[in-house]
């Protein structure tokens, strides 16, 4: 309840709106585009919270380590051990076959600055745990934000993109000329073969996740 009030004050005082419905699955990872600022997160934590959404995010393991260690798995954190053997890809996809209930939002750029290629951990961390995509945006020109359709990851990556590419088509981010080309870097790799997203090796060599 407490988070709830608090996220619908926050965008009460921004003067923002909320498109769509909460999704009724309970195991997918979550897009958070555009991004491109500092202010991306408290927007995207307060419609989570409004949402009634308990959304877990990657951190790296020493952030909750300190102090503040409490407070970020309240948020919502998630350390990640990237020294491990298993990879990225393959530690979110072990959690998602071991939790019953699970939404795990990925920044796709990786960064708040222009990037050529969006990240691609989590197109292989949906294919490996078998999750929908939800494709969560927000529109920083019209001040709305929300949620939109799910998507299977279906391994034909350009075909799968295309449609990301559509729905993200004309959404203003906080800096719009940080805004990247929505793309991924198997995309342009000659020779890829979509059935090797099966493979974690491969999928941690061809990522570069997150």
């Amino acid at each position: 309840m407490f988070k709830r009030w608090l996220g619908e004050a926050f965008l009460w005082g921004a003067g923002w709106k909320m498109d769509g419905e909460r999704p009724s699955e309970q195991r997918y990872v979550i897009i958070a585009a555009p991004h491109t600022s500092n202010w991306d997160m408290p927007f995207m934590f307060a419609m989570a919270f409004v949402y009634d959404i308990p959304v877990r995010w990657m951190g790296k393991h020493t952030l909750f380590e300190g102090r503040f260690g409490p407070f970020f798995r309240w948020m919502g954190g998630m350390p990640i051990v990237r020294h491990r053997t298993a990879g990225v890809v393959e530690q979110m996809i072990e959690h998602f076959e071991n939790e019953s209930s699970l939404v795990l939002m990925v920044p796709a750029e990786g960064t708040r600055g222009h990037v050529e290629y969006w990240k691609s951990g989590f197109y292989h961390i949906a294919r490996g745990a078998d999750v929908p995509v939800c494709l969560s945006y927000l529109d920083f020109g019209k001040k709305v934000g929300g949620i939109g359709p799910m998507i299977r990851m279906t391994g034909d990556i350009r075909a799968d993109m295309d449609k990301i590419r559509a729905f993200y088509e004309g959404k203003q981010g906080f800096c719009p000329e940080n805004v990247g080309e929505i793309r991924l870097r198997e995309e342009d790799i000659e020779g890829y073969v979509q059935g090797d997203a099966e493979d974690l090796d491969v999928v941690e060599r061809l990522a570069s996740s997150l």
